[in-house]
Order: C-alpha cells, then structure tokens, then sequence
C-alpha cells in the first residue's frame, strides 16, 4: 500500500505529536528557515528517529503543559525542495519522508526520520549531532566511537558471510570435480586390470621387444604408486581426519599393487 504524502485534515499521526512536548521523537519548527541540517542529524543517529512537524509553535495550555500548535506554513515546491536540500547536506544522505498535512486549512509539514542505517551522521561542517530530551546535542566520544564500531561491524559480517559463501561455493565444486576424477581413474584401472589378465596366458611367447614394453610398463606404474602415495600422505597432512577421498586413494594403491604384481617379470621369467 503506497504511502500517503497529503492529507485533508491532520492525520492520526500528526495528531498524535501534537498532543505531546517536545522530546526525544518529536520537534516543533514555526518556519522552514528553523530548520538546521544539524537538526535531521540528530534525529537519524538515535536509535528511534523521530518527526519534525514545520508551521508548528510550542505553547503552554491551561494544565501547564506544553503542546504544538498549527500555525501553517509554506508547502510549495521551494517549501520542498529546501527541506530536501538540507537532507542531502548531511553525511551520509539522511532519508527523510515529507507529507503535507492539513491542506484545507493551515497546512504544514510533516518531516518522517527514521533511524538511520548508517550511522553516525554528520553535517557538511562536520558536527555529530543526537536527539536527547527536548533538544539536539552534540554526540560524546565514546558514543561516536560506539556507532563506528556498529557500522564497521556489519560491515565486516556482511563481507565475511559473501567470503564464506563463495568458498563453500567453490570447495563444493572442487569436491564434485575431484570425485569424479576419481571415479574415472577407478574405471580405467579396472580396464588395465581386465587387459592385462588377459595377457598373463601368452606372457611366454612375448618377443624380447614386447617384453622390453613390459617393463617400461611396469615402471610406469610403480611410478604411479609413488605418485598415489604422495598423494595419500598430502591428503592425510592436510586433512586431520580423511574420509572419502583417502579411501579412493588407498583403493586406487591396492589395484595398483595388483597390477604391477601381475606384470612383475621377476617370477620366473627372464628379461
């Protein structure tokens, strides 16, 4: 449902600021020129906000109390665009919400400022500014330091949960990827295993140039066995406590023992 920007009438809201002193979530401003960036300031670093309503004097009713009065002021588009200017003075830029309210009569200004997202504001001139009480004072050090804190903690959350996900994001896709590897390995070791029994039977006809390339054969596997050992020792190093990867690893060793058992020249077979 879209905000209401204008009203006949004095909204329920309005109303409800008028029935109240000045204080810690509400200002009264008789003219625009009253208002000070320093004042939107003050109330986006509170931790509430708070609204300025402008056309509107402080009085003291019969009870002794104090309370706003509608007095009227310019809202034409100058109106506006002065209240905007001075929003945009500050720093960060300080949101603010603008209605109109009772326009058939004396209308005047509602200024919504919501407790800011970035705090701690200040003005161009550099002035850090709180709503305390009926007033804007000055913020203290430590508060000052507080909000900085704040702000640079989210900020720093915010960045770390990206980091975090982006890496779970990528040791997922190299797990995927080094699994699959793996399982491709597997495959083509049962191959060779598969080859190679079936070659067992004919090992005594082998030319002297045959068995020359079973050899080279066998050294290229216990090459590999070097190489899965290494492997295996690097994944237990860096990994505490291993758990699928290692036992591909140490299958992958044991077919690899197996085959070079298999082509082992040294039982009974000359070179």
């Amino acid at each position: 449902m879209p905000v209401k920007r204008e009203y006949q009438q004095i909204s329920q809201r309005a109303r409800s600021l008028l029935a109240k002193p000045e204080g810690v979530d509400v200002d009264f401003k008789r003219e625009i020129n009253g208002i000070k960036s320093r004042d939107l300031v003050s109330f986006a670093n509170s931790s509430q906000g708070g609204a300025i309503l402008v056309g509107v004097d402080e009085y003291t009713n019969k009870a002794g109390l104090q309370r706003g009065r509608v007095v009227g002021c310019d809202v034409d588009d100058s109106a506006r665009l002065s209240l905007i200017n001075k929003a945009t003075d500050c720093y960060p830029i300080v949101d603010i919400e603008l209605v109109v309210e009772n326009i058939s009569n004396k209308p005047f200004f509602r200024i919504e400022i919501p407790p800011g997202g970035k705090r701690p504001y200040c003005t161009q001139r550099g002035e850090y500014a709180i709503r305390a009480d009926a007033r804007s004072r000055a913020l203290y050090p430590e508060e000052l330091l507080a909000m900085f804190m704040d702000r640079e903690g989210e900020l720093f959350l915010t960045r770390f949960r990206e980091a975090v996900a982006q890496l779970e994001q990528r040791l997922g896709q190299m797990d995927h990827a080094f699994g699959s590897g793996m399982e491709q390995l597997v495959i083509h070791l049962d191959e060779l295993d598969s080859q190679v029994r079936r070659t067992l039977t004919r090992v005594d006809q082998m030319t002297d140039s045959a068995k020359k390339r079973s050899r080279n054969m066998l050294q290229a596997l216990r090459d590999s066995q070097d190489s899965i050992a290494g492997l295996e020792a690097l994944l237990v190093a860096q990994n505490g406590n291993p758990s699928g990867r290692l036992e591909i690893m140490r299958d992958i060793r044991t077919r690899l023992d197996q085959l070079t058992e298999n082509l082992n020249p040294g039982d009974g077979q000359s070179e």
